[in-house]
């Protein structure tokens, strides 16, 4: 007996059918049957499912004579299923890599629930995926299983039958089928909700809903619409035979309203004309069904109830021409407005700079978006340190004012107070800019920072280089802040300007040197990270196009339970819990990360820096290092670390901790020697001194790398004595000439 049978119909999606299939096929966990059904498909369905069948063994083919509609094909699946529980998938969906794994791991946590609901993503047309946006009624936390009145939110999920496991049992004792026509996931998926005895929720997308242009039966209009009616009557009689869920009569009433009206309000739905017989359905549907109670809430759901309850064709016409009218009024006027407003600031922006500069410093990271954090915000607190007269003030949206120190000002970008600080104040400070060319007035220092380490090219070394943006930038500095000689060297002639290079160091790594085992552990435990774990932050250099290549799922099953993998890695909500954390979503800086993380596991990250001036191993992912050479370029620097080719000889260099040793830590400290020569906790503050204070002797002496002592590693790696760490196939040092004649 198998755990799953996945049970999948298919009619006319032979375009799709392939992936689906290979999707189940190609998961990590294969305890299944893979139960496919052809509904009498006119095209290549039944052969694809053939060739599948004569490959797997696991799989079981099914022809129908004729086409029997979505409902009884799936009857037919289920009929044969022989597994543990049921899951149920469209043949132009397809399940996401170790979804059933993630699955049979929260049903053995959960002691097998008679439904486990998980969550899906919108697969577009052009690639990307979109979350549901109701996701968070799939936390976690809480008891589990549990009852439907414990999570009455489950009720406004996407009633379809592909986002939940059944366990088979459970669907044979309730005898639950699908009825025929359109929308028969609703009589299966309420009554299944509803009667069972347990539930559990899974919070990961486990299926990519395809959103198909054409060939979609809700985007075809027909009169297969009015399935709609008969299919709440099949709910309501389910209620009906069991007294002791009528409680829920009230809440599907409100659903079946809401569905109605969006059968009734969406083009693409019902034939021409055909409006007013729905109506005219729809208000003996309402009237068959309604419940006492207080009207429902808002006044949208208000509209739609009285348009229903009246049945009138007029209303309904009024209200949706209403609509239309307020909305293809308000565009205009809100632009208007926007406009208007541009204007208002931007005048304000030059007159206030005709006024004197204030004794005031303006600091933002990542165009004004990002949290407080990296080389601004260390920055910011070496001025209230060593100048106290400069007031300060950040720059980020409202959503991250709780990062921003209670002493430090926080202005909303795009704000008048932002405009008017942006105009007067004597510091700007920024690693990426103010989301605008500014260019400085009079009296107006730009200090521009850098991110870490440049390993990739950029500016003007950058492939296709966009010349014009990267000058415009670059005419608007006035100080640069580097951290090496190879930083000065790559950003004087990526960025050719009149700036003035300070290299100084780097002012985020002094919280590396001043932290304690105990900052470590705050850190840790403001991300999740268990005590006992060594943390591996995955952390690859950001790009748009292509993914990186790692299979973060794969890589923490190989690890096992004493790590836990931190990914930067924005993800629609795939990483199981536990093994995997996604810091992508934080709102924590990257010193935080680092001190959180024993390990770093990075292509080319900027962190590189970072986490050799904290001392610890770094480990490259080679297949991506390679493919940002050849799109990006790198510089040919020689980074500290062990270079790993495939995943295994990746988890066998954290396991065994070759990823550590004499070797290897002789590499970090000629990193440093070389890339950190500056970085020993001081160097905000002689920035500060320099720019704000003028002192340009009696600086405080730099302590040689050799004596630093940064933060200590919380879990650090252990070496099993199984072999010696695989050294870097890094280029030497000295092939990069501007280094070596500086």
């Amino acid at each position: 007996m198998p755990r799953f049978s996945v049970i999948v119909p298919a009619y006319r999606v032979q375009a799709y059918l392939h992936s689906c299939l290979e999707s189940v096929l190609g998961q990590s966990y294969t305890d299944l049957e893979l139960i496919v059904v052809d509904d009498g498909s006119p095209d290549r369905c039944g052969a694809i499912i053939d060739e599948f069948a004569a490959r797997d063994a696991r799989v079981r083919p099914v022809h129908l004579e004729r086409n029997t509609g979505l409902g009884p094909a799936r009857n037919t699946g289920l009929e044969r299923a022989s597994g543990d529980y049921l899951i149920f998938l469209d043949g132009d969906d397809a399940l996401t890599p170790h979804a059933l794994r993630a699955i049979a791991e929260r049903l053995d946590h959960t002691g097998d629930p008679d439904v486990l609901v998980y969550d899906y993503a919108r697969l577009r047309l052009d690639g990307t995926a979109v979350r549901n946006r109701l996701a968070a009624e799939l936390r976690e936390d809480g008891p589990a299983p549990f009852p439907l009145d414990d999570r009455p939110g489950l009720l406004n999920l996407l009633m379809v039958v592909w986002n939940k496991a059944y366990r088979r049992a459970y669907v044979e004792r309730e005898n639950l089928r699908f009825p025929g026509g359109c929308y028969e996931d609703t009589p299966f998926t309420y009554p299944a909700l509803l009667a069972a005895g347990s539930l559990a929720t899974l919070d990961r997308v486990c299926v990519h809903y395809r959103q198909r242009r054409l060939g979609n039966i809700l985007g075809t209009p027909g009169r297969q619409h009015f399935d709609v009616f008969a299919q709440y009557d099949r709910v309501f009689a389910f209620l009906d035979a069991r007294p002791g869920l009528a409680h829920w009569r009230g809440p599907l009433f409100h659903r079946m309203t809401d569905h109605c009206f969006t059968v009734l309000n969406r083009a693409d739905r019902l034939p021409p004309g055909a409006d007013r017989e729905f109506l005219r359905r729809a208000r003996a549907h309402h009237r068959r069904h309604r419940v006492s109670g207080p009207p429902p809430a808002g006044l949208r759901a208000r509209g739609r109830d009285l348009v229903l309850r009246s049945g009138s064709v007029r209303l309904w016409r009024t209200l949706r021409l209403a609509l239309a009218a307020s909305r293809r009024a308000g565009r205009p006027a809100r632009a208007a407005l926007r406009r208007a407003r541009a204007l208002l600031l931007r005048v304000h922006f030059a007159v206030q700079r005709l006024l004197p500069t204030r004794d005031l410093a303006l600091f933002t990271a990542g165009d004004g978006a990002a949290p407080y954090g990296g080389d601004p915000g260390a920055l910011e607190t070496a001025f209230r340190m060593w100048s106290p007269r400069t007031r300060t003030a950040w720059a980020a949206p409202r959503a991250l004012s709780d990062t921003v120190p209670p002493e430090t000002r926080r202005l909303t970008p795009g704000s008048l107070a932002w405009w008017t600080a942006l105009a007067r104040a004597r510091y700007l400070v920024t690693d990426t800019g103010f989301g605008r060319p500014v260019r400085p007035r009079r009296g107006q220092v730009l200090l521009h920072t850098l991110d870490g380490l440049p390993l990739t090219r950029a500016g003007l070394d950058a492939a296709r280089p966009d010349v014009d943006a990267v000058l415009a930038d670059v005419d608007t500095w006035d100080l640069c802040l580097s951290g090496d000689s190879h930083t000065t060297l790559v950003h004087e002639r990526g960025f050719p300007g009149r700036y003035t290079t300070l290299e100084f160091g780097r002012p985020r790594t002094d919280a590396y040197q001043r932290a304690t085992a105990q900052d470590v552990a705050r850190g840790r435990a403001l991300l999740g990270v268990p005590a006992e774990r060594t943390a591996v932050l995955y952390a690859p250099v950001p790009r748009p196009h292509p993914e990186p290549s790692l299979d973060v799922e794969d890589l923490a099953r190989r690890l096992g339970e004493r790590f836990v993998l931190l990914t930067t890695v924005p993800d629609p909500g795939t990483y199981p819990p536990g093994r995997v954390i996604d810091v992508s979503r934080t709102a924590a800086p990257a010193a935080t990360l680092c001190l959180a993380a024993d390990v770093l596991l990075t292509d080319c990250s900027p962190l590189i820096a970072d986490f050799a001036a904290l001392d610890r191993p770094v480990v490259l992912w080679g297949p991506d290092r390679a493919a940002l050479d050849a799109v990006r370029g790198l510089y040919p620097v020689q980074v500290p670390g062990a270079v790993a080719e495939d995943t295994a000889e990746l988890a066998r260099l954290l396991v065994t901790g070759a990823c550590d040793g004499p070797a290897l830590a002789e590499l970090r400290a000629a990193f440093r020697e070389r890339h950190c020569p500056h970085d020993d906790g001081r160097v905000a503050e002689r920035v500060v001194r320099r720019v704000v204070l003028g002192e340009r002797a009696g600086l405080p002496a730099v302590t040689p790398p050799a004596e630093r002592r940064p933060a200590p590693a919380a879990a650090p790696v252990r070496a099993t004595g199984t072999g010696p760490a695989a050294l870097p196939a890094a280029r030497p040092a000295a092939g990069y000439g501007l280094a070596e004649q500086r």
